[in-house]
């Protein structure tokens, strides 16, 4: 209020929504772009990539040995730190599993045979099949945005969209879908595809036989299995000595949250209103890996590696450790230009955002690119 008993007028500003990615043929090359980063950004570091490993599983071990002494904490806090567990380990998990992911892009160090062995012993702790994930992923990065040979939620075009879709499209519909997507939709993916690009026949990722995979895969498709199949037989084991309520609290809520987290990550990533994607007509491997967005996760960027806010860059260079993604990122945002996208909504408006808006895509009326599609979310 002023000296003079007016009430100041504040003026409120909207945020400026993003607008779209350019859909045309961009006018630099992948190979301008790694020019413009700093050199060392691509050298991976055996020993600083083992720190982030150490780092991230002596936490995870120091909340698992505080559950020990949750029995000795008054009531009702004993309830209450059981919680506060689960997304402390959830959080830290998703970057232990963050890290497998790197391995499986032969991003962890020179040797490749390492990177497996770890990304292996890793991911199969936190139930990933290691080599049939890292198969399918790695077609993911070479089809990034296209319509036709995408691994991963690829959206449809109307005409092809479910008929109860559009039953789904209210406030109730909308947060049913996103509990059952963010809690079994990634186990419903690698065993059944769902959301996944449609093969001809079962395309399962622990089939060594499915469609995905070409004969010379099919051996690590098994050594993913039996690798699965130990850690399984570990945990029934565990469950056997502790019950399965205590390998339930310890484990499986921390596993839930990180796979709950990996779907939002990835969703994210891949889905926005600004974001093109290209039927075969139209699609090329740059436009297609610029058809990404970076998100802010605040501190939790740091805890998932940078995962979230540099993934255009991962999407150039996938053989980049996560510790470099940040400068290589500042490096090309002038080259970039308005082929870089940046979306700071807090991540959980941002899912629920998108999932209002974008329900399929169509290409725009009136227009000679036929071939470039849009999320729409008009039935």
């Amino acid at each position: 209020m002023g000296g003079g008993g007016r009430v100041a007028k504040v003026e409120i500003q909207q945020k400026k929504p993003l607008s779209r990615v350019p859909n045309t043929k961009p006018p630099f090359t992948v190979g301008q772009l790694k020019k413009a980063i700093p050199p060392h950004c691509f050298q991976r570091s055996l020993l600083t990539s083992l720190s982030y490993v150490v780092y991230d599983l002596s936490l995870a071990f120091i909340f698992y040995i505080a559950t020990t002494y949750f029995h000795l904490l008054p009531h009702p806090f004993s309830l209450i730190a059981w919680p506060i567990y689960w997304v402390l380990q959830g959080c830290i998990l998703t970057g232990v599993w963050v890290i497998a992911h790197e391995c499986g892009h032969h991003a962890f160090s020179k040797y490749p045979w390492v990177d497996d062995v770890v990304g292996l012993t890793v991911h199969s702790a936190l139930l990933v099949p290691y080599f049939s994930w890292k198969i399918s992923h790695r077609r993911h990065h070479s089809n990034t945005g296209s319509l036709d040979r995408d691994e991963v939620f690829v959206p449809k075009p109307k005409s092809k969209v479910a008929w109860y879709t559009k039953y789904l499209n209210n406030p109730l519909g909308r947060a049913a879908s996103l509990l059952i997507t963010l809690t079994i939709g990634w186990p419903l993916y690698l065993a059944f595809n769902v959301s996944g690009r449609p093969y001809d026949g079962f395309a399962s990722h622990y089939h060594p036989y499915a469609p995905i995979y070409s004969n010379r895969e099919r051996l690590l498709i098994y050594v993913s299995d039996v690798a699965l199949f130990s850690v399984t037989y570990l945990l029934y084991r565990v469950a056997t000595m502790k019950g399965l309520v205590w390998l339930l609290c310890v484990y499986g809520v921390p596993l839930l949250i990180v796979n709950g987290f990996l779907v939002t990550i990835t969703y994210l990533q891949h889905t926005h209103y600004a974001l093109p994607h290209y039927d075969s007509s139209e699609w090329d491997w740059l436009r297609g890996a610029l058809a990404t967005m970076d998100r802010d996760y605040g501190i939790l960027n740091k805890v998932f590696h940078h995962i979230t806010d540099t993934h255009v860059a991962h999407h150039l260079f996938s053989t980049m450790p996560h510790y470099h993604a940040t400068e290589a990122t500042n490096a090309m945002k002038p080259i970039l230009g308005e082929y870089y996208r940046f979306d700071d909504t807090p991540f959980y408006k941002a899912l629920w955002r998108e999932a209002r808006e974008c329900l399929y895509v169509e290409p725009d009326e009136g227009t000679s690119e036929k071939g470039v599609y849009w999320y729409r979310n008009k039935y």
